[in-house]
């Protein structure tokens, strides 16, 4: 099994390794529509409205508040209103409860059928583009020249595309006074920044091969006409902790191409707090379960090869295959121990005797994977890495990974408890603000 983990590293490395800058299109033969989900984003949205209303003046930005319990409505309006120049680009989405706070989905439904309302009945929504960014999220500025491409929406088949995704307080440690806790914050952000610009990018340009192209939550392109094929009476989003995905899914399934491109990105802040990591992968993990729904759908599907049938169930096996794998990989362990407590002169003459190789190969087979990715990820994103440092970073990686046993295992104690509302992740920022408070009383 490593050593076929090992080979599909390498057959995705050559062609993340080999990618060369793609032209760009005209933004102008398309319409562009932001959709900023939010949920007590009062420290961050008012920037980021500034920053797409700047960035992208003839864009549309809808922000949706999902109930929220402090003044991120209060935000949105003050700056639609006369003081801002009454800014008709700015829509503002309210949800109340018992509607709201029911996921991230429902709340991009929500947008959805405003809308399309708006747009009415004779709009182009083949040239129509829907835009989901985080409430702290920044896309590039090149980003809608890079997703106008010929390749991706200037090919009509096109009806999603998923830009990198950089992790905007890489290299910022934490403001804390704590040594151990400003290192130890520091190394996830970078791994944050080193799997996604590095694994997961690689993934996604194999998957070009396979067809099954996903989409993330953040800095995710749809065109209207592709979420209008897959919509039902409440939307094209359909309630999964995973909706990316899930979107993915649906699109692949219903006859749709999509596209991935690191030739623009969108920044994200990551996260310092190891405790808020699990929490949020713990999520993720528990939205690819729930996806296992959509098997059949996808064995079925006319549209999908079976390769690329094969890789997205592969890929919707992972967590199961984590547990499966943190039962069965520490037998052999348990067994050598065993004999070991019984007959220790024989198990060390055993492994004297040439033993150690086969732990020197099964700890290089398993760790290679993972420790590559550092050297890969300071050869396209970071030259300013040391090797050494990389090397490091490629270590640290591996740790990392292992991360996801944990938050598997938390992941189906949540689905077997019925345990699948949406919980908000918080920022940051509003992690400090809480720290203060808590100080202050």
């Amino acid at each position: 099994m490593s050593v076929a983990f090992l080979s599909y590293v390498g057959l995705i490395v050559v062609p993340y390794l080999r990618h060369r800058r793609a032209g760009s299109g005209d933004p102008d033969h398309f319409e562009w529509h932001f959709l900023v989900p939010c949920r007590d984003e009062e420290a961050v949205i008012g920037d980021t409205i500034e920053y797409l209303r700047t960035t992208f003046p003839e864009a549309h930005v809808w922000v949706i508040d999902d109930d929220s319990g402090d003044d991120t409505a209060a935000v949105v309006t003050a700056r639609r209103g006369p003081r801002h120049g009454g800014d008709r680009h700015l829509h503002l989405v309210s949800r109340t409860l018992p509607d709201a706070r029911t996921g991230k989905g429902q709340a991009l439904n929500a947008a959805y059928r405003e809308l399309r309302a708006w747009m009415g009945n004779h709009a182009a929504i083949d040239r129509t583009i829907v835009v989901v960014v985080d409430a702290d999220g920044r896309p590039a500025p090149d980003c809608l020249r890079v997703c106008s491409a010929e390749h991706l929406f200037g090919d009509p088949a096109i009806g999603a595309v998923q830009v990198d995704v950089r992790m905007s307080n890489r290299g910022q440690p934490p403001a804390t006074t704590s040594r151990f806790r400003r290192r130890l914050g520091s190394a996830l952000v970078r791994m944050q920044d080193l799997e996604f610009r590095g694994a997961i990018a690689a993934i996604q340009m194999s998957r070009g091969v396979t067809g099954t192209i996903s989409m993330g939550g953040n800095g995710q392109f749809t065109r209207m006409s592709a979420l209008e094929s897959i919509a039902t009476a409440h939307g094209p989003w359909r309630g999964a902790l995973l909706e990316d995905f899930e979107l993915g899914v649906h699109l692949l399934t219903a006859g749709w191409k999509t596209g991935f491109t690191v030739d623009t990105h969108v920044d994200q802040e990551a996260l310092y707090s190891v405790r808020r990591f699990l929490a949020q992968r713990t999520r993720w993990g528990q939205g690819t379960m729930q996806c296992a729904r959509y098997l059949r759908r996808i064995w079925d599907s006319g549209h999908l090869s079976t390769l690329g049938a094969a890789e997205m169930m592969y890929y919707l096996a992972q967590p199961w295959m984590q547990l499966l794998g943190t039962l069965i990989y520490p037998i052999p362990f348990l067994l050598l121990a065993t004999r070991a407590a019984t007959d220790p002169t024989g198990v060390w003459t055993w492994f004297i005797d040439g033993a150690w190789i086969l732990f020197a190969v099964y700890g290089g087979f398993g760790l290679a994977p993972f420790v590559i990715w550092g050297p890969i990820y300071r050869a396209r994103c970071e030259p300013d890495v040391s090797f050494g440092r990389s090397i490091t970073y490629g270590f640290l990686y591996a740790v990392y990974i292992y991360s996801f046993y944990i938050t598997s295992w938390r992941a189906a104690y949540r689905l077997l408890r019925k345990q699948n509302g949406w919980a908000k992740t918080r920022r940051n920022t509003e992690a400090k603000n809480l720290h203060v408070i808590a100080l202050d009383h």
